[in-house]
């Protein structure tokens, strides 16, 4: 069977996704905090790096499959780690492990996005095009400088897709695929600590799908599941939603 490397894999959808590849017989490479196969901060440059290069050593150089699910939200320390671990994070660990994912001969990558990626202005923010131009110092620094925790959340989760549709035409002509999953709200301690916040408590409470409940992280990782299947062998660069409906709620005209 397969060789994957999961980030996040300590709890939430990365937990839920493990559960899944483990039983379908996977290999695995667990990345995260604490409690781990590779145990790194992928906040920081030198966190990403040691994961690349652990990740490398305990898959030999050959590597079949990585899903990206490390990432927090609005209740974070800091504003700048919104951007470090959700776009860097992602960015970087994909990029270190490209060689061992061509090396499989048909490498994949799926990427945890946000349906509130897909709700950032029309014209990207400042703090996107810094993040897209890979300026962590810069994009740090504007998000730090704005304060807010929605705003650097929405926008790292829509440069992490934009990131992945780009990487995904490269790929795409190396036989390899990259695709993104948006998920609206999940119920993770993730989420959940999101509800507890003083600030966006309510907000994140009201925001409910047209189908009138939170996901949960197996139908996240359902999604994971056929996207690393044969089945899903023609799909690169689609951004797949799981939210219960709420893109179409919102914008129901733009896709």
């Amino acid at each position: 069977m397969s060789t994957i490397a999961v980030t996040g894999a300590a709890s939430g959808i990365g937990a839920a996704v493990c559960q899944h590849l483990e039983a379908a017989g996977h290999t695995l490479i667990r990345v995260d905090l604490r409690n781990a196969d590779v145990n790194a901060d992928l906040s920081s440059a030198k966190g990403r790096k040691a994961a690349v290069e652990q990740t490398l050593a305990a898959c030999d150089n050959r590597l079949d499959a990585v899903v990206a699910c490390a990432g927090v939200g609005v209740t974070a320390p800091s504003v700048g780690l919104i951007i470090g671990v959700n776009y860097f994070g992602v960015t970087e660990y994909l990029e270190g492990l490209e060689t061992a994912l061509a090396n499989s001969g048909n490498g994949k990558a799926v990427i945890i996005g946000s349906v509130a990626g897909s709700h950032m202005v029309a014209q990207p923010h400042p703090m996107t095009a810094a993040m897209l131009e890979g300026d962590e110092a810069r994009s740090r620094q504007i998000a730090e400088e704005l304060g807010d925790p929605a705003a650097a959340y929405a926008a790292s989760k829509y440069a992490v897709t934009v990131f992945g549709r780009r990487k995904s035409v490269a790929w795409g002509k190396q036989g390899m695929r990259l695709n993104v999953i948006a998920p609206g709200a999940v119920e993770t301690p993730l989420h959940q600590a999101s509800k507890e916040d003083a600030r966006f408590g309510e907000a994140v409470k009201n925001f409910v799908a047209p189908m009138g409940r939170a996901g949960v992280p197996d139908e996240i990782a359902d999604g994971v599941d056929f996207l690393l299947s044969d089945q899903s062998a023609f799909v690169n660069g689609s951004v797949l939603f799981i939210d219960g409906g709420m893109d179409a709620m919102v914008r129901a005209h733009t896709f």
